[in-house]
């Protein structure tokens, strides 16, 4: 069983050990936006999402409860659950997307320490460090009362087993932790004056594959589960969804699309470069290195359009159809030539992941003349939010990393013409495979596999159970036509940062 805490959804899923997918269910939860760049969840929304999904996933799969050998959990990276010496929710968690920590990543950007050699364009304000200095520096009385910091994954593992501890993958990639110099850098934490985070987290740190224990009683019968099954440790959300793609060698790219698209890739070496964030050494496979790139926003800009902008005819025409809206969307979309006639849309909705890391930049659409309809519209959103993942590329490409071919999965991975554009705007081949919906999923299953000895290795487990279904090849002449409006989206932030720097600090005085 694979457990995916996303950004909207908890997903739960049951495999077998071919990479089946036997049952499936989704339970969406909410997100609070206080400010604007904050956004928080509810502890008590994840605990009941599970209590429903798990049993449904169970049921759906037809399967006996004390056939699950495996229960393994991905979730949000960087999203804050602080407990007291009760366990006690504190507050509630901090969602990954949130910004409000942006002087403090900032403050970390200028610290004089090695540890920023994986941030060399800027530490992202929603890396969990930053967030922890801000509750600090702004919730005292919480901070104080807090006897452990986790994450949302290392929260649904303790619901699950009652042991409280450290996913390697999450440490390697936001929480600073480099475990060939020695693992956690004292000095580097008492520089930005959070020292008192290391008493705070969980002393076990486990890697993918490893066995954290298995369902306690009381959890199992709330859930449905066998206390006879294991929980494995899994990898972040996005981590997961690049193994359950089977990008699991160096040279590969798995990009990720959900309401931010993740870009990673596995380096032999570990190098650092402006523009690309990493590479984390021993992140997510032993031995490699992850390279990352990513926009902050992506799925959520198209949640905003069908909220606020799309048209009632188009979710009446939806219905009447047995459709979705995001397919109607498409078919506008594709009516309209490339470029949008003019009209480019800039996707920093809640700041820069990359190339830039900037937590006060944010969106815009450039262009727009009364000439320009909601389909125009819809289309520039889908190309800039594809410029957006080719800006990461050509980062890594001109750090060195040259990527051949991409393994894509999540919302994004259901449309055939989005993903043809990605193709044709990067140059590069666009993959998909089977389980593209559930990839975190499957890639949950595959740790599962590995930790309960049915396959030896993630890459065995990824030969087994991993299928490509479809290939996005690039048309040229479509690539020469959006080369123009690419250029003009990468030379579009430099042009108007300080502009949109003055407007965020000034609404969040």
């Amino acid at each position: 069983m694979g457990v995916d805490g996303g950004t909207g959804s908890l997903r739960v899923a049951v495999f077998d050990e071919k990479g089946k997918n036997m049952g499936y269910e989704v339970v969406e939860y909410d997100t609070y936006y206080p400010k604007s760049g904050w956004a928080e969840q509810d502890d008590g929304d994840w605990w009941n999402a599970m209590k429903t999904a798990i049993p449904a996933a169970i049921k759906n799969s037809k399967v006996d409860p004390k056939e699950i050998v495996a229960i393994t959990c991905d979730a949000t990276t960087s999203t804050v659950v602080l407990l007291d010496k009760n366990d006690q929710i504190l507050r509630r968690p901090i969602l990954w997307m949130d910004v409000r920590a942006a002087s403090q990543a900032e403050k970390i950007t200028n610290a004089n320490h090695r540890m920023n050699r994986y941030y060399l364009s800027g530490v992202p304000a929603e890396s969990l460090i930053p967030k922890c200095m801000w509750i600090k520096e702004n919730e005292a009385e919480i901070w104080n009362n807090t006897e452990t910091v986790l994450e949302y994954t290392s929260w649904m593992n303790w619901k699950l087993t009652g042991q409280k501890t450290v996913d390697n993958s999450i440490a390697a990639f936001r929480w600073f932790y480099d475990e060939p110099a020695g693992g956690w850098q004292k000095d580097f934490y008492e520089l930005i004056g959070l020292e008192d985070l290391m008493d705070k987290l969980p002393e076990q740190i486990l890697k993918t594959g490893e066995t954290l224990g298995k369902v306690s009683k009381e959890t199992a019968s709330v859930l449905g589960l066998s206390e006879n099954t294991l929980v494995i440790e899994g990898a972040f959300d996005a981590c997961a969804c690049m193994l359950g793609v089977g990008s699991v060698t160096a040279g590969g790219m798995a990009m990720i699309g959900g309401s931010s698209t993740c870009l990673f890739g596995l380096s032999e070496v570990e190098f650092h470069s402006e523009g690309v964030n990493g590479a984390y050494p021993n992140c997510a496979i032993d031995g490699t290195s992850l390279v990352e790139g990513g926009q902050a926003s992506s799925g959520s800009v198209i949640a905003w359009f069908r909220n606020n902008l799309a048209p009632k005819e188009w979710f009446d025409e939806a219905e009447a159809k047995g459709t979705t809206l995001y397919q109607i969307m498409d078919k506008y979309a594709a009516e309209i030539p490339i470029g949008s006639n003019g009209l480019i849309m800039l996707d920093y909705f809640q700041g820069n992941r990359a190339p830039y890391s900037d937590s006060l930049a944010r969106g815009m659409f450039v262009g727009l003349s009364l000439g320009h309809e909601i389909s125009h519209i819809a289309r520039s959103i889908m190309e800039g939010v594809t410029f957006g993942a080719a800006h990461c590329i050509k980062a890594m490409a001109d750090s060195g990393y040259k990527v051949e071919k991409i393994y894509a999965c999540g919302g994004m991975a259901q449309s055939d013409f989005w993903m043809q554009m990605h193709a044709d705007v990067m140059g590069i081949p666009i993959y998909i495979t089977k389980e593209s919906q559930s990839a975190g999923c499957l890639g949950d299953a595959m740790a599962g596999a590995v930790g309960s000895g049915l396959y030896a290795s993630i890459e065995e487990a990824a030969n087994n159970m991993v299928a490509v279904d479809k290939v996005y090849t690039p048309i040229q002449s479509n690539y020469d036509d959006y080369q123009f409006y690419f250029e003009k989206y990468m030379a579009l932030w430099p042009m108007v940062s300080d502009l949109v720097h003055d407007m965020v600090n000034y609404i969040n005085k």
